[in-house]
């Protein structure tokens, strides 16, 4: 499983990183995981996005309220309200094993997760 934390919904980086998952979406099925994104923005601003990204075969939780529980119970929470963007990959028993928390500037590398999901099959 693979667990996508991203800061905020209309964002130029976060509206790139999760639609580059759609395209990815046999790379995560070769490698039998699943991913779910979870963001802190309220439950119609995530619908809306998602939405005008044309969608995304993949679960996506709003960590609204009670707002950034799940971010805060990760590390991930920032000051500001938002979570870090941050990628965490468990193996089948619920372990996690990779955890990238990345500048929130900046897409994860998409072939790193993809060797990371290598060395777990």
């Amino acid at each position: 499983m693979v667990i996508s934390f991203v800061p905020a919904a209309w964002t130029p980086v976060c509206s790139e990183q999760w639609p580059g998952y759609n395209l990815a979406k046999n790379l995560f099925e070769q490698h039998d995981a699943v991913i779910i994104g979870i963001t802190t923005d309220n439950l119609p601003t995530l619908f809306a996005w998602t939405q005008q990204m044309g969608g995304v075969w993949f679960p996506v939780v709003s960590d609204f309220w009670p707002h950034g529980e799940v971010s805060a119970k990760y590390g991930v929470l920032r000051s500001d309200g938002t979570s870090e963007r941050a990628l965490f990959v468990m193996d089948k028993q619920g372990i996690i094993r990779y955890i990238d928390v990345h500048d929130i500037n900046v897409r994860p590398n998409l072939e790193e997760l993809v060797h990371v999901l290598e060395q777990l099959k």
